[in-house]
C-alpha cells in the first residue's frame, strides 16, 4: 500500500511539473529582442499543450508543445521601440513586461570581456566612476550568463536582464557596455547585450564537441578538468552557449586569446571553425563576428604573443563578415587587463556601425599590411590597405620595425612614410639585400604606426619563417 502511494505521488509530481509553462531565463522582463526580424521564442509545457503568444505591438502566434513538452515559435518584431509586453498562454499565463525592441549582440571571451566597468580588485578601468555615475539609460540592457561548465548540452542558463544605471552598470562587462553605449548613442535605438564569458577560458572550451573532432591535436575529455575547468574543451559551449542558440542577435563580439597564446599555430583555423559552427546552429546566416586583438603584455621569454596576434589578424581577414579591434597602443606590460576598455568598445563599435549599420565616412580599421616591393636602393616598400586616411605616426619615431635578408637574421630598421598613400619605406645599413620585414613582433612592442584617423596597425610580418 505504501509503495502504491509513493508511485501515485511521483506521478502526481511529474504531472504538476510538466503542466507548468516554463521559459529560459533570458525570456523575461526587461529583455531586448532584435528589431525587424522573425525572432524565436521557446520553452516547455505539458506535452501537446497549445501555446499562444501575443504581444502589445500586435503580433499573435500559436503552436503546440511536442510529445516531450518542448515548444518553439517565431514572432515578427517591429522597428526599434518599447516598452512592450509579451504574453505566453499555456498551462500557465506568463506576462513579460518592459520589453524593448532594438539591436542585440552576443558578447563572449575570457577575462578582458568579463572585466566589469568598476574594474577587478586592484585593477582599474579608466574613468570608471564617471562612467558609472552617468550610466542611467533604459535603452542599454545586459544579460550576464552565470558560469556553468558542463560535459553535456544544457538548455538553460542562469541570469537576469538588467538596465544600465549607477547601481547596475559597475557590474556590467566593460567592453560590452562601451560597445553597446556607442551603438545606442549613434543609432538611438535600444541595445541588448548578452554576455557569456569566463576569465582564463580557452577557445576550445567555447567550441562544440562535434567541431573539435576535426582537430586531431585536441584531446576530447570525458570529464571536467579539476584544475582550470574553464579550459575543458566544449564545456563552456555546452553550458553557456548552447542554451542561447537561436536567440535573435545582430552579431557577436569576442575578446579572447591570452589562454591560447602557446597554441597560436591552430588558432585561426579553430576560431574560424568555432564561428562557422555558431552561425550554422543559429541559422541566421553569416552574422558579424568582431574580435579584439590581445594587447601587449610581458609574458616572459618562452612565449612570443605576436604569433597569437598574427593568428587573430588572419582570422579577421579570412573569416567572412569579420573584423578586429587592435589594442597595440593601449596595453600595459605589467597588467594583462588594459584599463582603456572604452577604447576597445568604441573600436569594436566602429566595425559594427560601418559594416552592419552603414554609417558612411567612418574609418573602422587601422593600416593592414598588403604587399611589399624591394627597391633598387636596398629598401623595402610596404603597401597597406584598410585605412582611407593614410598612414601616420603622430610625430613619433616609427619604432618596432625589423628587416632581414636571405639569412633570416633580423636587424632593427628605420621606417618612414612616403608620399604615396598607405606606403611605408623600411631599410637598414646592416641589410644590403632585404627580403622581409616585421613590425611590433614581440610581447611588449610600442605602437607607432597608425592611420591618420588614429587607429593602430596590428603586429605583422611579411615572412613565414
Amino acid at each position: 500500500m505504501k509503495s502504491k502511494f509513493l508511485f501515485l505521488l511521483v506521478l502526481s509530481t511529474q504531472f504538476i511539473l510538466t503542466a507548468q509553462t516554463k521559459l529560459p531565463d533570458f525570456f523575461s522582463d526587461q529583455m531586448v529582442l532584435q528589431q525587424n526580424e522573425k525572432v524565436t521564442i521557446w520553452g516547455t509545457d505539458k506535452p501537446n499543450k497549445k501555446i499562444k503568444i501575443t504581444s502589445s505591438w500586435g503580433e499573435k502566434q500559436n503552436t503546440k508543445a511536442d510529445a516531450n513538452g518542448k515548444w518553439k515559435l517565431k514572432i515578427q518584431t517591429p522597428k526599434a521601440g518599447g516598452p512592450y509586453t509579451v504574453n505566453i498562454n499555456g498551462s500557465d499565463k506568463i506576462e513579460l513586461n518592459d520589453v524593448y525592441i532594438g539591436e542585440v549582440w552576443l558578447c563572449s571571451g575570457q577575462s578582458n570581456m568579463e572585466m566589469p566597468v568598476k574594474g577587478f580588485n586592484n585593477q582599474a578601468i579608466n574613468h570608471s566612476q564617471e562612467e558609472i555615475l552617468n550610466s542611467s539609460n533604459p535603452h542599454i540592457r545586459m544579460f550576464s550568463v552565470k558560469r556553468n561548465p558542463s560535459m553535456s548540452l544544457q538548455e538553460n542558463v542562469q541570469g537576469q536582464w538588467k538596465v544600465a544605471a549607477p547601481n547596475t552598470t559597475g557590474d556590467f562587462s566593460a567592453v560590452a557596455y562601451f560597445f553597446g553605449k556607442k551603438i545606442e548613442s549613434i543609432l538611438q535605438v535600444p541595445v541588448g547585450l548578452i554576455v557569456t564569458c569566463w576569465g582564463g577560458s580557452s577557445a576550445e572550451a567555447w567550441t562544440d564537441k562535434e567541431t573539435l573532432q576535426e582537430f586531431k591535436t585536441i584531446e576530447l575529455p570525458t570529464e571536467l578538468k579539476k584544475n582550470g575547468v574553464q579550459h575543458t574543451p566544449f564545456a563552456l559551449y555546452n553550458g553557456m552557449i548552447n542554451p542561447l542558440v537561436g536567440y535573435g542577435i545582430k552579431g557577436a563580439i569576442w575578446y579572447q586569446g591570452e589562454s591560447n597564446k602557446e597554441r597560436a599555430s591552430n588558432y585561426t583555423a579553430l576560431i574560424n571553425a568555432m564561428v562557422t559552427s555558431w552561425r550554422n546552429k543559429w541559422e541566421q546566416g553569416d552574422f558579424s563576428f568582431y574580435t579584439t586583438q590581445i594587447a601587449p603584455f610581458k609574458y616572459g621569454n618562452k612565449t612570443n604573443s605576436a604569433y597569437l596576434r598574427e593568428a587573430q589578424l588572419k582570422t579577421s581577414l579570412n573569416l567572412k563578415n569579420s573584423g578586429m579591434a587592435v589594442t597595440l597602443d593601449i596595453g600595459d606590460a605589467k597588467f594583462i587587463h588594459p584599463r582603456e576598455k572604452k577604447t576597445v568598445g568604441n573600436r569594436l563599435a566602429y566595425w559594427a556601425l560601418s559594416k552592419d549599420y552603414n554609417i558612411a565616412g567612418l574609418d573602422y580599421s587601422g593600416p593592414i599590411y598588403k604587399s611589399l616591393k624591394i627597391t633598387d636602393k636596398n629598401k623595402i616598400q610596404l603597401q597597406f590597405s584598410g585605412s582611407s586616411s593614410g598612414l601616420n605616426s603622430f610625430g613619433k619615431e616609427l619604432k618596432g620595425f625589423e628587416i632581414a635578408g636571405a639569412d633570416k637574421v633580423f636587424y632593427p630598421a628605420q621606417a618612414k612614410i612616403v608620399k604615396s598613400l598607405n606606403t611605408l619605406e623600411v631599410s637598414s645599413e646592416k641589410v644590403k639585400n632585404p627580403v622581409a620585414v616585421r613590425y611590433a613582433f614581440t610581447n611588449t612592442p610600442e605602437a607607432t604606426l597608425f592611420s591618420t584617423s588614429g587607429l593602430p596597425a596590428s603586429s605583422f610580418r611579411t615572412d613565414d619563417w
